[in-house]
């Protein structure tokens, strides 16, 4: 274990995770989020002189407005869309808005256009945050680097203009400015951004290092082996931005049969109008029935048979710390086939904590004894497993000696002397230990055998005892393993940057079968890809930058909320804001009890939407009589939508899942 030498401060080593720095594009900013804001705010202003029945002109114009705020931009790109000979649904709705307006009904058609508005902004927005956190992502690497020219001066050059063969100085605390190999110096280096190991890694000559990973407490020189656009943190960008680029459109699930429909529903109005007219009908009675035809058919109710479900479980969901983007992602959770877990901060809680003390024999000290001594010496390291040695002792409520004398040797531990003794705590394979008999070394191998990371304790020269440190597993991870593996009938898969032994040893403490360990943010991508080539719909789970151009790529992606790095809670499909992760399991039920409410729906508006269209057809349907009977399924299947809102739909769905 290390510590900072010349005292200099090395906050990226001793604080949390490095996060990327917020980007943000302002939500007025959009086109798109101002006319929906206008269009709302217009309609607001509309709302409290219609229902009372003041005079026309009072809210006419205000409901005129709305319509031209809010509808003039899907109704323009539907006519663009028309010359692709395509119909956009957003043009029918814009029509079926007008439509309503033409025959009174012009608070449904102006509430329509809003929904609709809205729905276009808050999707725009969606958009441009995961934009800005794609480009935050390139702050991670350090702007200049110190480049050591041959006669042996230093020179500061901007990092995109290094080129291979470089020898950089990365000084204590500093970011990596390029991929390189380490030629000189120790040092523990955080690379947790790229691949998700919670504690530095003790790097030396021989070394690959990857920029933007954060310099531990040793100086160190560096070779650049790789052209800085085409570094790991560069990659990462460009995987992430052809995933959200390449990724198969999603839709609702109305949206695939809605372009049908809707040239179905136009063309049948039309025949509706124009056949009794060629056959000699009267244009105001021709024409009233087309307009009767039109609103009993428009895909109103069946919209709404949707949306009510998936927003009801949206709602619940976010009460209850789960926040799904979108009406798609939650359709989408409940599809889910397979699950992918990251290690580090996801089924674990990230930080380091001591696990085990074990007192040697003959050493004279007990539990306590052991790890006053240990932390006293830790005391003045800023090194994260001596914090946490030190944290473990303070809530034991353990005195601390003063210590003097300290000194740190990056990788390998730190001296300090305690009471008159020499203490030196640090890695058992880099600490010499010399004399220690094979019960030092048996626990040793116990501890590391059980995922744990050893840290020896030496007393003027001879070892006294071992702790344990390890990342703490999530107290509901073993839970939530079992309920995802009922849910998709597949137990689900470990992918993590952290080593293959730690990997594993967490996998069977959960119940995980297959481990893929040791993998950068290129191979977790890789293996959900072949997952997805085999047909599986993937869902992934994690926290880091590491494990964005996996979230991205996956069907569907859940960032953990209070570790996870900016550009994975943009990235991720959802968000589990509190970081239960019991929670995922019931939001994939949640899911599919919504997906369940949508079929019915359907089946309720499809039953209204036949028998209106068929009494216009075949006898004389009162316009009024149409009108009440399309308001009325739409009345229906929106009450039955919010049934999810209830707090017992959460309550039942969560004792089913545990």
């Amino acid at each position: 274990m290390s510590s900072v030498l010349d005292r200099r401060p090395a906050p990226a080593v001793a604080g949390p995770r490095p996060t990327l720095p917020r980007r943000r594009t302002r939500i007025l900013v959009l086109p798109e989020a101002r006319w929906a804001l206008a269009a709302l705010l217009l309609f607001l202003l509309a709302l409290p002189l219609y229902l009372p029945g003041a005079p026309a002109w009072s809210w006419g114009p205000l409901f005129a407005a709305t319509y031209v705020t809010g509808g003039w931009e899907p109704g323009w790109e539907g006519l663009k869309a028309l010359k692709d000979k395509t119909l956009d649904v957003d043009l029918l709705m814009v029509v079926a808005a007008l439509g309503a307006a033409a025959i009174g009904q012009v608070l449904d058609g102006a509430l329509l256009i809003v929904i609709f508005a809205t729905s276009g902004a808050l999707e725009a927005i969606a958009t441009a945050r995961t934009a800005d956190s794609v480009r935050g992502l390139l702050d991670l690497a350090p702007t200049t680097a110190t480049r050591l020219l041959p006669d042996g001066t230093e020179e500061s050059v901007e990092a995109e203009r290094l080129t291979v063969g470089d020898i950089l100085l990365v000084r204590p605390g500093e970011r990596v400015g390029a991929d390189g190999q380490v030629l000189n110096g120790a040092s523990d280096v955080d690379q947790a951004t790229i691949t998700g190991e919670p504690l530095p890694v003790a790097k030396q000559v021989g070394d690959e290092v990857f920029a933007g990973t954060v310099n531990g407490t040793g100086a160190l020189r560096v070779r650049v082996e790789r052209d800085p656009a085409d570094s790991v943190i560069a990659r990462i960008v460009r995987m992430v931005e052809e995933a959200s680029e390449t990724k198969a459109p999603t839709q609702l699930f109305i949206e695939k049969i809605e372009q049908r429909y809707s040239v179905g529903m136009v063309l049948a109005t039309l025949a509706v109008f124009a056949v009794p007219l060629a056959f000699g009908e009267e244009l105001r009675s021709a024409l009233l029935r087309a307009m009767t035809f039109m609103i009993v058919a428009s895909p109103c109710a069946v919209v709404l048979s949707t949306m009510p479900p998936l927003l009801s479980a949206i709602a619940n969901a976010g009460r209850h710390g789960v926040l799904a983007k979108s009406a798609v992602v939650m359709e989408r959770l409940g599809q889910i086939d397979a699950v992918a877990l990251d290690k580090t901060g996801t089924l674990t809680e990230g930080t380091p904590r001591v696990t085990d003390i074990r007192p040697l024999p003959g050493s004279g000290l007990d539990e306590d004894a052991l790890h006053r001594l240990a932390a006293s010496a830790e005391h003045p390291s800023e090194h994260p497993l001596a914090r946490a040695v030190v944290a473990a002792a303070l809530e034991r409520g353990l005195p601390l000696a003063a210590a003097s004398d300290f000194a740190s040797v990056p990788g390998q531990g730190v001296t300090a002397t305690i009471d008159g003794h020499t203490v030196q705590v640090g890695s058992p394979t880099r600490l010499p230990t010399a004399g220690a008999d094979q019960t030092y070394e048996k626990v040793v191998g116990k501890l590391e055998e059980a995922g744990r990371t050893a840290v020896v304790v030496l007393l003027d020269g001879a070892p006294v005892g071992v702790l344990g440190i390890a990342d703490r597993l999530r107290p509901d991870a073993i839970a939530t393993v079992a309920a995802l593996t009922r849910l998709t009938g597949h137990t689900p898969v470990l992918l993590t940057g952290d080593n293959e032994r730690a990997a594993r040893h967490l996998a069977a403490e959960v119940g995980i079968t297959e481990v893929r360990a040791g993998l950068l943010p290129q191979d977790k991508v890789a293996a959900v890809r072949e997952w997805e080539e085999q047909g599986r719909r993937v869902l992934v789970v994690g926290d880091g930058v590491n494990d964005a151009p996996a979230l991205a790529t996956a069907h569907t992606g859940i960032a953990m909320g209070k570790a996870g790095s900016d550009l994975a809670l943009e990235t991720a499909d959802a968000v589990v804001v509190r970081d239960e992760l019991a929670t995922i399991p019931t939001v994939v039920k949640l899911s599919r009890a919504a997906r369940r409410l949508v079929i019915q729906n359907l089946a309720i508006a499809c039953v209204f939407i036949t028998a209106l269209v068929a009494w216009d057809l075949i006898g004389s349907l009162p316009l009024p009589l149409g009108v009440a009977g399309h308001e009325g399924s739409t009345v229906i299947v929106g009450l039955n939508g919010l049934r999810l809102l209830r707090e017992t739909a959460w309550t039942n769905l969560a004792k089913d899942t545990a």
